[in-house]
């Protein structure tokens, strides 16, 4: 039997893949994270599915209904919201997989940091302004940041940056963008909730975004985005579409 880590996608429902909405609808188990899990997604699960929110649960617990999905002949939907291979923590659950001999599957989804940029109706990469997008979060208390990449050293090539997990630390976020390579001017957006009904969509600077997200009361589940693309006007035309470029060739 497999256990299939599913990306669920940023919150909407048809926004997971055709691959996982399949996975989802045939299987007789399912683990999920309860608090930012859509309803309308779960009920695709099979009527007669155990259905088990693992919001209050250890790893060890988690592993243990696994475990016991397989060793019953069944496979598991374990949901994942966004794309598993960002800020997912299926690493430790894949880990203890492989030492217990258990099958899995990964099956991306869409990630928040996509949904937001097409909230905003933008391109992170734009020819002439940024073609290196960097995905990033901030230190907590539980999870620090390896060596070197702390936000100042980031921010120093003034490309496009998205911060995960990090509304709640806005006040002292900007100050560090600042000391990198970012200016007060530098565009700066923030979706909160992305895809879902109450998707909360702010505009800025980093002069004038903590104030904003102040404002509006966004402290989580919120992707913050940072640079020149947001604000690109009058950049040159991709190559792709260039009249120049050799087209029709069957090599």
């Amino acid at each position: 039997m497999t256990v299939y880590f599913i990306g669920a996608g940023p919150g909407a429902a048809d926004l997971i893949t055709v691959r996982g909405q399949r996975l989802l609808q045939r299987c007789p188990v399912c683990l999920y994270a309860g608090s930012i899990m859509p309803q309308d997604l779960l009920a695709l699960c099979p009527p007669e599915a155990t259905v088990v929110d693992t919001g209050p649960l250890t790893l060890d617990q988690i592993v243990d209904k696994l475990t016991a999905a397989d060793a019953a002949g069944h496979d598991v939907a374990r949901l994942h919201s966004g794309d598993p291979s960002i800020y997912s923590a299926i690493a430790e659950q894949c880990r203890r997989l492989d030492a217990l001999g258990i099958a899995y599957e990964i099956v991306p989804g869409v990630p928040a940091f996509a949904a937001a940029a097409a909230a905003l109706g933008r391109e992170l990469t734009v020819p002439g302004v940024a073609q290196t997008v960097t995905l990033s979060r901030v230190a907590t208390l539980s999870t620090d940041m390896p060596d070197g990449e702390d936000l100042v050293a980031l921010s120093k090539p003034g490309a496009t940056l998205v911060l995960h997990l990090a509304a709640h630390r806005i006040d002292v976020i900007v100050p560090q963008l600042l000391e990198g390579g970012y200016r007060p001017e530098t565009p700066v957006a923030v979706v909160a909730f992305a895809s879902w009904p109450q998707e909360v969509v702010l505009r800025g600077t980093l002069a004038d975004i903590v104030e904003q997200m102040h404002d509006a009361d966004v402290t989580r589940t919120a992707v913050i985005i940072i640079g020149d693309v947001l604000a690109a006007e009058g950049f040159t035309d991709s190559y792709l579409y260039s009249a120049g470029r050799t087209r029709g060739s069957s090599h």
